[in-house]
């Protein structure tokens, strides 16, 4: 089998794993735990309203991506207009998730001065839009650091209620601490069973040296017979 073959195949079988629990079953416990989250992060912060939030995690695997695009979707079915921004330049998935191309996105508009408009794409969901990251640059870091980021954030604020950045695992790349120092919030995600609870603390540490406030920590796969498979807590 040659290479392009097999390379096709795994990202099929990406596809195919991706099930976005509150699109497709949003009467479920997990899609009830997705909007309990949401509803904890309204009233994490009633003096300031938290209106853009980095999702990381502190290696990979932990779910990250997936808790951003669930919870992406139950912040749409209550009515807000959000964007989902892939800021993961270095191994994006959102594309895969929602059925999208990569050609154009993130990158686009911080290399190249591309509008929002040009750089979004529908999700098929209502009010739910995506950014995509668009094609990988040599310099994720020093994009997610630019002034333009800066810039397409606060134009991104006029015409979204909700922005959520899918950005890197924080232990392995500075990515997403570059972007916790740029929007109102952070959100942990961990993997019970599999997260190491100095690479929790490692993570918690880095994030809490940003400007940013960290909101809380999802784990997921918590023990079925005792949770829905997720759970949400706050910083302390």
């Amino acid at each position: 089998m040659s290479r392009r073959k097999s390379n096709r195949k795994k990202q099929n079988r990406q596809v195919q794993g991706r099930h976005l629990i509150t699109q497709l079953n949003p009467r479920s416990p997990i899609s009830e735990q997705y909007r309990t989250l949401r509803t904890n992060i309204e009233f994490s912060s009633i003096d300031e309203p938290i209106q853009t939030i980095v999702i990381t995690s502190s290696i990979p695997g932990e779910g990250k991506s997936l808790t951003s695009a669930n919870l992406a979707i139950v912040y749409a079915q209550q009515g807000k207009k959000v964007l989902l921004v892939d800021a993961d330049m270095r191994k994006p998935t959102v594309h895969y998730t929602f059925r999208l191309n990569n050609l154009q996105g993130l990158s686009n508009l911080l290399i190249q001065d591309d509008t929002i408009e040009a750089s979004v794409s529908m999700s098929g969901i209502e009010h739910l839009d995506i950014m995509s990251s668009g094609p990988i640059p040599p310099n994720p870091s020093e994009l997610l650091g630019s002034q333009r980021m800066k810039v397409f954030i606060e134009e991104a604020k006029k015409n979204y209620d909700i922005i959520l950045f899918d950005t890197p695992p924080v232990n392995v790349v500075p990515d997403a601490q570059i972007l916790a120092n740029i929007v109102d919030g952070t959100i942990l995600v961990v993997r019970s069973g599999q997260t190491e609870i100095d690479e929790a603390k490692r993570a918690k540490e880095t994030l809490e040296t940003a400007s940013s406030k960290l909101l809380g920590a999802v784990i997921n796969d918590l023990d079925k017979k005792t949770s829905h498979g997720y759970h949400y807590y706050y910083a302390t």
